[in-house]
């Protein structure tokens, strides 16, 4: 039995799903301890409440958004700036907790404070999100503007974290490696063992994740739609037209999702991987501002298995002409493979056998797995 540290980013629900994922599997035999925060935290620690998994709570940081539901960065950076300056002294609190627990490997998902106290520890770093994909896939398919929003976002997310001694990149698209890159391992997305055995049907409603910052005119619209609308991520509201609003709830969400024509959502890699796997086309609504949403939006559009439309171009019209062609778009899904579950937990075990030598302490080299 190994004794595993997750450290995980909180806002928004693709983390939280990537780590609920592994964790109900490697709890099965190992120790695992996570470190979270925001959504991540308010969503995982009752669900492991009581277990044998301890959830704990990291300063981290929450994006802001303008009047119009755009991504407000500067407000993000003055409002996160106490959290940033606490990033050192956690890592070193950190660091002191893996040498005493003699921890044997640290998962991170794109949160800074525990791979830092890693490499201070001499522990191995298994690094698997999504944001990789951005500083390490050959995007060169992409328009020239998101090819230069990815690069930024790239640079930063190289610096936002030390370098694994092996990464993950975890994506519902398949894009080829960019040179220099050769310690990335791209697979699909996580998918919970509920979500892999789910029975598909098809009826007469959609499911639409939003968040608090949707704009109040794609609402409206979704409100006029010619079938049910169930919508998550908003919070309770009272219904009206076509919209029903759901509470938070595991099982609820799954089995909407399950059930439903079709999903109507923000351009999060998670959702829309889970979506895709259960034949659901996706109509992608990327937040406005975030560059990263409209990336992924602009390869669901190419895969065939969705569309992809900013908020404000949102209408009745858009809306009919994706109900329209769902039964094309499902057939597209049922092509597609999304599943990159089983690659990453081998990758884990691989890790755990001693497929990995920590960086030198204080330093953020790459160290390739050693061969057996």
């Amino acid at each position: 039995m190994a004794n595993i540290h997750f450290s995980l980013a909180g806002e928004g629900r693709g983390h939280a799903a990537r780590a609920r994922t592994l964790v109900d599997e490697l709890s099965k035999r190992h120790t695992v301890t996570l470190h979270t925060f925001g959504d991540a935290y308010s969503f995982l620690s009752p669900l492991y409440a009581g277990s044998d998994v301890a959830v704990e709570e990291l300063p981290g940081l929450r994006f802001r958004y303008d009047r119009r539901g755009r991504v407000d960065y500067v407000r993000s950076g003055l409002a996160n700036a106490p959290a940033l300056a606490r990033i050192a002294r956690t890592s070193q609190r950190l660091a002191d907790r893996l040498r005493s627990e003699r921890a044997d490997l640290v998962l991170n998902d794109f949160e800074p404070a525990l791979p830092r106290a890693a490499r201070r520890a001499g522990v191995p770093v298994l690094g698997i999100d999504h944001q990789s994909v951005l500083a390490h896939a050959d995007l060169g398919a992409l328009p020239a503007h998101l090819r230069r929003h990815a690069a930024f976002l790239g640079f930063f997310v190289k610096r936002w974290t030390p370098r694994a001694d092996l990464r993950v990149a975890s994506s519902f698209y398949r894009p080829g490696r960019k040179a220099g890159s050769e310690d990335v391992r791209f697979v699909g997305v996580l998918l919970r063992e509920a979500v892999r055995r789910a029975t598909v049907t098809v009826e007469d409603h959609l499911v639409a994740y939003v968040r608090s910052g949707t704009p109040d005119s794609a609402l409206d619209v979704l409100a006029r739609s010619p079938i049910e609308v169930r919508v998550y991520g908003r919070g309770w509201f009272p219904p009206r037209g076509a919209l029903v609003p759901r509470e938070v709830s595991e099982d609820g969400f799954l089995a909407d999702l399950a059930s439903c024509t079709a999903v109507v959502t923000t351009a999060g890699n998670q959702l829309v991987g889970e979506a895709i796997h259960l034949d659901k086309p996706v109509l992608g609504l990327p937040e406005p501002g975030n560059r990263e949403q409209e990336i992924n939006a602009w390869f669901l559009q190419a895969s065939g298995a969705g569309r992809a439309l900013d908020f404000d171009r949102l209408d009745d019209a858009a809306l009919r002409g994706f109900l329209d062609e769902v039964p094309t778009l499902r057939v597209a899904c049922r092509g597609t493979d999304v599943d990159g579950t089983r690659p990453t937990l081998d990758l884990i075990d691989s890790a755990l056998a001693g497929g990995l030598s920590p960086a030198p302490a204080g330093g953020f080299g790459v160290r390739r797995p050693r061969q057996a």
